[in-house]
Formats: structure tokens, C-alpha cells, sequence
């Protein structure tokens, strides 16, 4: 009985997809939403042989709804024989709407753009880690860079100093 508990809880954790890193080095990320998404059959079995990349791509707000733009779905040759692939359509996220009246207000009143962080699975549904974001400027990134280099070296210190 605790071994099947143990493999359920195992089941639900989420499982990474694809992963926008740039994301993190090219904006200040204030706060990070789920949203699902709209796929098609082939989407689907595209993700679950890992054929996703987001880096490149971004989510617009428009009519009252969220759209992904610019993520690329490598198609399989043999999922689909009857339907034409399009690897860089436009997706439509699914988001509640008061997470929505929160980016829409953020996004037009303050500035704010929104970025996909992270695509995994949870509980057998594609979801989408989207980011309210403020754009770094180069002395922000070079800082970034410095800070980052510093915690390294500062690590090696310590494990060869002691």
C-alpha cells in the first residue's frame, strides 16, 4: 500500500519539458504564473518525446486572452499523416481571469512584459510558467554576470581552503 502511494506522489511531480534560460538573464522576473495550454494531437506527442523550444519566444495579451508566439514544436513524421503541422502557430493560454485582469493591467499600465519561463508536464497536462517581467538594462546584466562570477570563485575558496 505505501509503495503505490509512494509511485503516485512520484507521478505528480512535474517534469521539465523545455526551458527559457535567457529568460532570467534578460529581465528582472517579479512573479511567475501557470497558465495550460491549447494543443493539438500532434503537439502533444511532440512534447512527450521533448521536441519543444521556447527561447525565443513571448506571450501578447490580446481581446481579454494570453497567446504564446514563437515557440517552436518540432513536428514527428509519424504522428500525424492526415493533418499539416504548423511548428510555430499561435497558442492560446489557458489562465483564470483574474490572473489575466492582473497581467493585462500590469502589462499596459506599468510596463511589465510577460515571458515563458519553463514547460512541463503536471498530473498529464502541458502547462506554461510565464513570467511578469521588467527588462534589464546592460549594466544590470553586467552586474548580474559579476555576481554570479564572484559566487563561483567564492565556492572554490572555500572548498579548497578548507
Amino acid at each position: 500500500m505505501n509503495q503505490q502511494k509512494s509511485k503516485d506522489k512520484k507521478d505528480d511531480a512535474p517534469r521539465q519539458i523545455a526551458q527559457n534560460r535567457r529568460a532570467r538573464f534578460d529581465y528582472f522576473i517579479e512573479d511567475t504564473y501557470e497558465a495550460g495550454m491549447s494543443l493539438e494531437g500532434w503537439e502533444v506527442k511532440s512534447l512527450r518525446d521533448g521536441r519543444a523550444q521556447i527561447s525565443e519566444a513571448y506571450v501578447i495579451i490580446k481581446n481579454g486572452e494570453a497567446f504564446l508566439l514563437g515557440a517552436h514544436f518540432i513536428p514527428m513524421k509519424e504522428a500525424s499523416t492526415h493533418v499539416r503541422p504548423d511548428a510555430i502557430r499561435t497558442r492560446k493560454l489557458l489562465l483564470q481571469r483574474r490572473q489575466l485582469n492582473v497581467l493585462i493591467g500590469k502589462v499596459e499600465r506599468a510596463g511589465y512584459t510577460i515571458v515563458p519561463l519553463e514547460m512541463h508536464w503536471t498530473r498529464g497536462r502541458a502547462k506554461l510558467n510565464i513570467g511578469l517581467a521588467k527588462g534589464k538594462k546592460q549594466h544590470d546584466k553586467r552586474a548580474t554576470e559579476k555576481d554570479r562570477d564572484w559566487q563561483r570563485e567564492k565556492g572554490r575558496t572555500m572548498r579548497h581552503g578548507a
